[in-house]
């Protein structure tokens, strides 16, 4: 039996089963039309989800790779009415605060053909909202440890959730009010955590409605050489 550099203590076999091409492709198209179904929804019915499934895709979003499996990750799962209400409160002074004085004309332009507006009442009518935090560095027994690609690794982590949501049947957003510090001071979360993206999480509303978009065809994205 033939032993590579990687059979040392720390590394176990691969399982990873070779699929044939026609399934490999039939998986991939499966995949890619469900992800295409996707939206961003800001109209959701207030019908609670069941949190146990929320855990079920943090889990999957927790499987992402990072930089030197540091996993610079927490993810905050918020369903209580006062604690979304006091979020609410601070991302629409964040919003206020950009809409008013901070966009430029050309960002208003580019955001004119979607109607949003500094009011976010999604941030309650969701029934949870999930925050999620970088850990710009840790803290070890009172020492600072390095992480590394840490944009990078929640980035990735974020996309893990993204499509663990929509597969699971739920709608969700990527809400980013700027600067995010309220988010770690209503959630209680230490100062080596920075707030990353807010995600409100639930069924669409009934009467939903979402901007017609057309994705870039892969023609347009794709390049080979």
């Amino acid at each position: 039996m033939s032993h590579s550099s990687h059979s040392s203590a720390g590394f176990m076999p691969l399982s990873m089963p070779r699929r044939p091409n026609d399934e490999l492709l039939a998986r991939a198209r499966v995949f890619r039309e469900t992800l295409a179904t996707r939206r961003s929804v800001r109209e959701f019915a207030s019908e609670p989800v069941p949190l146990d499934v929320l855990d079920e895709c943090i889990r999957a979003a927790g499987s992402a790779p990072s930089g030197a499996n540091r996993q610079p990750w927490t993810f905050v799962l918020v369903s209580d009415p006062a604690t979304k209400h006091a979020i609410r409160v601070g991302a629409e002074a964040e919003e206020r605060e950009f809409y008013e004085r901070k966009i430029t004309d050309e960002w208003r332009a580019a955001l004119a053909p979607f109607g949003t507006t500094w009011e976010k009442p999604f941030l309650e009518t969701a029934p949870a909202l999930i925050a999620v935090f970088r850990h710009a560095y840790d803290l070890e027994e009172g020492q600072k440890k390095t992480n590394y690609y840490t944009v990078e690794s929640v980035g990735i982590a974020v996309g893990f959730l993204l499509a663990a949501l929509h597969h699971a049947g739920l709608a969700t957003l990527t809400h980013t009010p700027s600067p995010m510090a309220f988010l770690g001071e209503i959630l209680g979360r230490p100062v080596n955590e920075k707030a990353f993206v807010l995600l409100p999480v639930g069924y669409p509303a009934a009467d939903c409605r979402v901007p017609a978009l057309q994705k870039k065809s892969l023609d347009e994205i794709r390049v080979r050489r």
